[in-house]
């Protein structure tokens, strides 16, 4: 194995992060053996090195973007909106896509230098993540420096030049395609333990760069539908394939629990457990949205139960609340869907209803609105002890019942505990669960697939290629949700402990994609509208590509019977912001000039300072609007 000097590197992608200065000198280490016998990188060491520092979720991702994806394009929400709602909160550069580059041109340049095109399989790897985390990138700032990106050490610049993101796509292109190539040459060599995504498999790299033109023509169409169409049809044709199966999907985790001190060893400084569990990864803001979980339930579609946690209104605590004349304060639709029998008492929960009826999500209203004040005394602003239980000395609240998405969905390091009545027995799950995460399934190739068909942009049959993607998704989120522990999956509770009579596990069950594709939610009817909507679900633990999703295609639509978006009195559809706000140059940075001129060509005014508060109630971030984002509907606007 190999240990890794990381000085340089993270000192020099810190101070990228600093001064957007997007290049850097890595010094790699060398092989446990002889200092004096080996002196330059092993490639497949570097390629999982990469593997390893890949990461396109970060701590700063979820704890202060994810908050406002959500929240912009209403897909979920803790609280009541006000003006406030919109106003920035963070700032968001995704610079990670330039370490995979750095290891890229490593890579080829130890293969050229010494002569070993056998390895190139290793570089390619290393530029799709970056393909990967530049998509991701230009989401959201719009123009980057890829092209001449971290190329300083082997003579490039220090002071790079962006891309715009209509070159930077057809550049994404022209590489991934020179990848593909790459992985279809019989005569690379590839050590299969050290790549931790696909174990070697270069058909399946193939498939996910092929996958990724997919990604991108999407977000062209807009701007440059014939381009799109092109690069969607060439994807479609290419003999690399693309995304088909869950087998193929880029699910994967870095790290088992029994090798951290492996990790430790190979990576050095950075911490295993980080690697294993990504413990960083708090998301700050995780109310769900009632429009989407009605919409998903609705649609009895299984990734609620994925996606969204069971409240804390079991049965257990149900009776309990009964038996302390404390029924009518519990929550409505609680009891709604259970049948109590003469004298009051719970009986069970209607029609089986305990395995949707737990999820349930905070209505969108506006604050002090009309709606607001109608679910102010329950939701809203309830009294101190409306969802108390006291028993002697004991003394627990259980809240107005509204889900939250999954912690242990996003990070690994999540302890639960099981909802008990005042002074009940304490069940806990504490395992530490090495985290699996989803990059691109195949759900999501063919979602892309039927927009692309129904919009006629490519041939082929969008009602099969919907019904493939909605239920490879489902089916791939609930292998995401088995693999990370979720609470409840695939038991009714901890150590053989069942808690509750009527509690019932999560996991998917059997006929339940068939009885979705059926329901008037999401059985097929050719619109655009049910494809974007299921997009919308698939990406819901994807918060950009959720975002991305909402923003281009202007769905959830004011109006719509299936998921509406909500128009606010008083808060124009202009001050709901479209992308970051950008902090003016400082005349220090030695990027100055060249930064200047890529914010004043893209059109954006800049804020003052990093606080990203600059911009509160104003349409700027709406209307300054990124290049692939120019002629897209407003938000709840679709065509």
């Amino acid at each position: 194995m190999i240990t890794m000097k990381a000085n340089r590197i993270l000192i020099a992608i810190s101070l990228l992060a600093a001064v957007s200065v997007t290049s850097c000198r890595k010094e790699f280490a060398e092989l446990n053996q002889d200092p004096a016998a080996v002196t330059t990188p092993e490639p497949s060491y570097l390629a999982t090195t990469a593997m390893m520092a890949f990461e396109a979720n970060d701590y700063t991702y979820w704890f202060y973007n994810a908050p406002l994806y959500y929240r912009w394009s209403q897909m979920a929400s803790g609280s009541a909106y006000t003006e406030n709602s919109f106003a920035m909160g963070a700032v968001n550069w995704q610079n990670n896509y330039i370490s995979m580059l750095a290891y890229r041109n490593e890579i080829d340049s130890y293969n050229t230098e010494f002569n070993h095109p056998e390895f190139n399989a290793y570089s390619a790897m290393c530029g799709v993540l970056a393909v990967y985390g530049a998509i991701y990138a230009s989401d959201i700032n719009g123009d980057i420096q890829y092209t001449e990106a971290a190329m300083y050490t082997h003579g490039g610049t220090l002071t790079p030049n962006y891309d715009s993101v209509e070159s930077l796509y057809d550049t994404l292109v022209e590489d991934l395609n020179k990848y593909i190539a790459i992985f279809q040459d019989d005569s690379q060599v590839i050590v299969g333990s050290q790549d931790i995504i696909y174990g070697g498999n270069t058909a399946k790299w193939a498939k996910l760069a092929n996958s990724l033109k997919l990604k991108i023509a999407v977000r062209l169409y807009n701007n440059n539908a014939a381009k799109a169409g092109e690069i969607a049809k060439a994807a479609v044709s290419s003999n690399a394939g693309f995304l088909s199966s869950m087998d193929d999907s880029f699910i994967f985790h870095k790290a088992d629990a029994r090798i951290e001190d492996m990790i430790r060893h190979v990576m050095g400084d950075l911490d295993a457990g980080d690697a294993a569990y990504q413990t960083g990864n708090d998301i700050s803001m995780s109310g769900a949205s009632a429009n989407v979980i009605n919409f998903m339930k609705a649609g009895r579609d299984p990734r609620v139960r994925f996606f969204y946690t069971k409240n804390a209104y079991n049965s257990e605590i149900i009776k309990e609340f009964i038996k302390e004349k404390k029924y009518d304060d519990l929550p409505t639709f609680v009891k709604e869907n259970i049948e109590l029998d003469e004298e009051g008492n719970f009986v069970a929960w209607k029609e089986g209803e305990e395995l949707w009826s737990r999820y349930q999500g905070t209505p969108v209203v506006g604050y002090n609105s009309a709606e607001y004040n109608t679910y102010k005394a329950e939701i809203f602003e309830p009294s101190n002890t409306r969802y108390q239980l006291k028993i002697e000395d004991a003394n627990k609240s259980y809240g107005s019942g509204r889900s939250s998405l999954s912690q242990e969905m996003i990070r690994g390091r999540v302890d639960f505990s099981v909802p008990t009545i005042p002074g009940g027995p304490v069940i806990q799950d504490t395992e530490d669960v090495p985290w699996w995460g989803m990059y691109m399934g195949a759900g999501e190739t063919y979602l892309y697939l039927a927009e692309l068909a129904q919009l006629g942009a490519i041939s082929g049959n969008a009602q099969s290629f919907y019904e493939k993607g909605v239920e490879l998704s489902v089916k791939e989120w609930d292998f995401v949700a088995g693999k990370n522990k979720i609470p409840y999956y695939g038991k009714s509770w901890v150590d053989g402990h069942k808690y509750a009579a009527e509690e019932v596990s999560i996991e998917l069950k059997d006929g339940e994609i068939e009885a979705m594709l059926k329901t008037d939610a999401v059985k097929w009817d050719g619109s655009l509208e049910k494809i974007y909507l299921q997009q919308l679900m698939n990406f819901t633990m994807m918060p950009n590509d959720q975002f991305v999703t909402a923003r281009r295609s202007g769905y959830p639509k004011i109006g719509s019977k299936l998921l509406p978006f909500v128009k606010f009195d008083g808060i124009a559809l202009e001050a709901i912001p479209r992308r970051f706000e950008f902090t003016t140059p400082q005349l220090t940075d030695i990027m100055y000039e060249i930064r200047s001129k890529n914010l004043k060509d893209q059109g954006f005014t800049t804020g003052s300072n990093q606080s990203g508060m600059g911009f509160a109630s104003s349409t700027v971030l709406n209307t300054e609007r990124l290049w692939q984002d120019k002629n897209a509907p407003q938000w709840g606007s679709a065509n």
